[in-house]
């Protein structure tokens, strides 16, 4: 999968930190080695706004990095600046949604637990506008379909040569919940039982039957990049989301998961409970 520029940012803010540190220089130290103040220096390595490739540059040399990592940090910082397809968009994108497309085109995996509706790569168009009419009470009709046609348009990365894996834990709930409809629901399950049959698309349900689970405070989604250090929560909220990407706050999500997953029926019968839901409606 090709590097996009926030994968470009996030990995040149780590690879800066680890030549530091490797040289036991302070940010202050490091900074007036190559003339760029200690506020500038933890921005470049805390992965915040532009960076200006000479001072990568410099900075490399500074830290005896290799000609060959040097050359490959100034390319990250200069590949940095590349914008995404959602940027020519006419109207607005909330920030959390510009933050989401810009991570979700990169993204190698994404770790989906949905308890209130199918998540947003799984969606069929009449089920997302449903769920964007329910959500978004104060928008009028077309800001409900400026949203909805970013979310299809983030789809297309499921048909890319090289989609990310998408795996998704669902509860129960979601699937029994009448979204738009009895023709919508239904349309909704047969998509994502067609969905499932792709070799990068994987879908478990959570039942009903397994009780207490590891996340009965609500939806998330593991963010996953090429490297752990990349990866990024999101956690869904009223008005918008969250994302984290401390160690620590990954480590608890990934581990979720990781036990959802555990406690979800596995593949086959999960098809099996979607299909007979979706004739029960």
């Amino acid at each position: 999968m090709a590097v996009g520029p926030t994968t470009r940012r996030r990995q040149l803010g780590a690879d800066l930190r680890r030549l530091r540190e490797l040289n036991g220089l302070t940010l202050e130290e490091a900074g007036a080695r190559v003339g760029i103040s200690k506020a500038t220096l933890s921005r470049y390595e805390t992965k915040e706004g532009t960076v200006k490739w000479p001072a990568v540059d410099a900075l490399c040399r500074e830290y005896g990095a290799s000609d060959e990592e040097r050359l490959a940090l100034v390319e990250l910082a200069k590949g940095a600046k590349i914008q995404g397809w959602w940027r020519s968009l006419a109207d607005p994108i909330p920030e959390s949604m510009n933050l989401m497309l810009t991570l979700e085109d990169e993204v190698v995996r994404e770790d989906h637990y949905a308890c209130m509706y199918v998540p947003g790569l799984l969606q069929t168009r009449a089920y997302a506008e449903a769920v964007h009419r329910a959500s978004e009470v104060q928008c009028g009709e077309r800001e409900v379909q400026h949203m909805v046609d970013i979310r299809m348009k983030r789809q297309e990365l499921l048909d890319r040569p090289e989609p990310p894996h998408v795996w998704a834990v669902i509860d129960e709930a979601a699937l029994r919940r009448k979204v738009g409809g009895t023709a919508v629901m239904r349309e909704q399950l047969e998509h994502l039982l067609t969905l499932a049959q792709r070799p990068r698309v994987t879908v478990q349900v959570l039942p009903f039957a397994c009780g207490a689970h590891a996340a009965a405070v609500g939806s998330f989604a593991v963010l996953r990049g090429q490297a752990p250090e990349l990866d990024v929560v999101y956690v869904d909220l009223l008005g918008g989301g969250l994302f984290m990407e401390k160690p620590e706050e990954l480590e608890r999500y990934r581990l979720a998961f990781e036990y959802l997953s555990a406690q979800a029926l596995d593949f086959e019968s999960s098809t099996d409970l979607i299909d007979r839901i979706s004739k029960e409606i």
